[in-house]
């Protein structure tokens, strides 16, 4: 049994206590947290919602849609996980929220959920829901955490459901193949409701469950699609298109995706400006393929899963340098650790391991990396002590990538932000 929650207590002291409440840290269903967020009468957060789903691109697609959202009225975005403190999950008006607020949410659910157990993520998505509907938001955009079908967002009924690529991760609990997969972010999608799908190579099972649901699926290269000509990206939806320079950073369908769910959710297109601001703010994001100029240059990248290592790969390939390629790289326990070396080491002159063992539950030491990735590199027992050694070998030319998992990045990166 948990001890009592700590009513008065920080954030941290909520964390920790959240941490102890479940049984298990994943409990997929939807019941136990449905049942409390009908106690806080929270299912509806907003006037308007956007469910995100998808394996690569669901934090970047939030982004985008929050930024075009902005012109339209007050906006809650909730995502996961974070990078350094967790209210960065919770943003209303593109700002993380504060404490107070957050335990404020947390006394609420407290106050609700009696003797029903919750897990972790199942607590951050009720104070979510809770915190968007405490500050009025006019629209909430929810990323799905895994899956989708039985992930604890999907207690909302979306207006809008958007489901970005889909790809092989957390395959123990979704599946092993893409139609598998498929079929649980499919979940999201809601009868008679628009349900945008940016995935050009998406499974047969999205259409089955579209059908199956009455959703109104509209789909990359058929209801809307995007093309890039003469360096200007053309983004055509029915009669309309629009055209802008092409942007760095930003990965083409899942921009085309955004708009598509914009545009389905208020009937109307983002300006051309709206939507150049918000490819700068989506291109700036910590940790999405950042560079940052330092000793030499540092690339940055939260990637965990084979797509998005191998987008990463593709863009080192594209960008090279003259000198060599320094990999800082740390894993989780439960990731595809061997496909996902396979593929760094088409552009890696040298690794350095990074254990993650003492910054989580499911990090992996450094030595277990070595000898599931079968590479051959010094090891270090975190990931900035293995920054600061690929730094301390590399030349005028050299580049370091600092990769693998969120937590990789969060503990290497030399300058945090302000």
């Amino acid at each position: 049994m948990s001890a009592a929650a700590p009513l008065d207590g920080s954030v941290d002291d909520w964390l920790a206590w959240q941490l102890t409440l479940h049984a298990t840290e994943m409990d997929l269903g939807l019941e136990r947290v449905g049942q409390v967020a009908d106690t806080l009468g929270v299912r509806a957060p907003a006037a308007r919602t956007v469910v995100v789903a998808g394996t690569n691109g669901k934090g970047s697609c939030a982004s985008l849609i929050e930024s075009m959202l902005g012109e339209h009225g007050r906006v809650g975005t909730y995502t996961s996980p974070h990078l350094w403190r967790y209210n960065e999950r919770f943003r209303v008006d593109g700002a993380p929220v504060t404490d107070d607020a957050l335990c404020a949410a947390f006394r609420a659910i407290e106050q609700a959920r009696g003797d029903i157990s919750l897990t972790f993520f199942e607590y951050g998505t009720l104070a979510a829901l809770w915190l968007f509907a405490d500050q009025q938001v006019d629209y909430a955009i929810l990323e799905v955490g895994l899956g989708g079908r039985l992930d604890a967002v999907n207690i909302v009924d979306a207006d809008v459901a958007l489901i970005t690529n889909i790809g092989l991760d957390h395959v123990d609990w979704l599946g092993s193949d893409r139609q598998s997969i498929g079929f649980e972010k499919a979940g999201v999608m809601r009868a008679g409701r628009p349900a945008i799908c940016c995935d050009r190579d998406r499974p047969a099972s999205i259409d089955t469950v579209a059908a199956r649901t009455g959703a109104d699926l509209r789909v990359i290269g058929e209801a809307f699609d995007v093309s890039l000509q003469a360096g200007r990206w053309r983004f055509v939806h029915d009669e309309n298109t629009i055209d802008i320079p092409a942007p760095q950073g930003v990965i083409a369908e899942n921009l085309a995706g955004a708009l598509a769910t914009v545009q389905a959710l208020t009937g109307r297109w983002p300006s051309v400006a709206t939507i150049q601001r918000s490819c700068r703010i989506q291109a700036g994001l910590i940790g999405r393929r950042e560079r940052v100029d330092d000793i030499l240059p540092i690339i940055y990248d939260v990637g965990h899963n084979v797509e998005a290592v191998a987008a990463l790969v593709r863009d080192l390939v594209s960008q090279p340098v003259s000198g060599r390629t320094h990999i800082v790289f740390g894993m989780l326990i439960d990731k595809p650790v061997e496909t996902v070396a396979a593929c760094l080491e088409k552009v890696a002159d040298r690794f350095y391991l990074a254990g993650l063992d003492g910054l989580g539950t499911r990090g992996l030491d450094a030595a277990a990396l070595a000898r599931r990735s079968g590479i051959d590199g010094p090891c270090f027992d975190h990931p900035r002590a293995a920054l600061e050694a690929a730094l301390e070998a590399g030349e005028a030319g050299d580049r370091v990538v600092v990769c693998g998992s969120f937590l990789t990045v969060a503990h290497a990166r030399r300058q945090l932000p302000s």
